[in-house]
């Protein structure tokens, strides 16, 4: 049976006076790949930040087997967990190479990190075309890949996902989650937060709605692409 890779219970970030996230509790199962959907200023990249650690929060973290909700965020990357920012977040002076060099800062297992690197350009062969180039003048879709790939080299077990196809043409979108599907193929789980309801829906098993800092609603992707509400709210029907 799969059992809770992470597990947020009460989790709550407030900016000031302003409770972005209002106390929720959600779970991700080993292997599974589950999305947070909603609207913008839904709560959502909040959430994945306070996993990530990246910003104070209340309630508790739970992955695999520790709580982690006091433990740093650059501690995290060694235990497996790493996250894609919304916005990519490459080294943009750093070349294609070096960003991928510093997804693996906290290894030195070099014969490793070696083969990991040429994983990730077969993964991503893009990337291998453009390993000499100054990351700040990809495109969009190839810094995309290249947060991913990054992300990659810290051999994560959980793959948090903030808004991967946001400003990307659509044909992009679509190289960029076939990725998404390929790593989740090889037994990482991944939580991704997207605001393409149809497209999180159409590649997750499960998933949560987010409004104003709550979860609304949480069920299969099939029940909720099924929904009259998340149907009339997300998908324009």
């Amino acid at each position: 049976m799969a059992q809770a890779l992470l597990e947020a219970l009460n989790l709550e970030v407030r900016y000031g006076g302003i409770r972005a996230v209002k106390g929720i509790s959600f779970v991700v199962e080993t292997g599974e790949m589950v999305c947070l959907i909603g609207a913008n200023g839904a709560g959502k990249t909040s959430t994945l930040k306070a996993l990530a650690r990246m910003i104070p929060s209340s309630g508790e973290i739970h992955y695999g087997s520790e709580r982690i909700d006091a433990v740093p965020s650059h501690a995290l990357i060694s235990k497996g967990l790493a996250l894609v920012p919304e916005g990519r977040g490459v080294f943009a002076r750093l070349s294609v190479a070096e960003n991928l060099a510093m997804g693996a800062y906290h290894r030195s297992d070099g014969a490793e990190i070696a083969a990991d690197t040429e994983r990730v350009y077969g993964l991503l062969p893009r990337l291998k075309e453009r390993m000499t180039q100054v990351a700040g003048t990809l495109s969009g879709g190839e810094q995309q890949m290249l947060a991913i790939g990054r992300a990659l080299m810290g051999r994560p077990k959980l793959l948090l996902l903030d808004e991967p196809s946001m400003g990307l043409a659509p044909i992009v979108v679509q190289k960029v989650f076939e990725v998404i599907r390929s790593i989740a193929a090889e037994g990482v789980t991944i939580l991704l937060v997207e605001q393409n309801a149809r497209l999180a829906l159409d590649v997750c098993s499960r998933g949560y709605v987010m409004e104003s800092g709550c979860i609304t609603l949480a069920d299969t992707a099939a029940n909720l692409l099924a929904d009259s509400r998340v149907r009339a709210a997300y998908l324009g029907e």
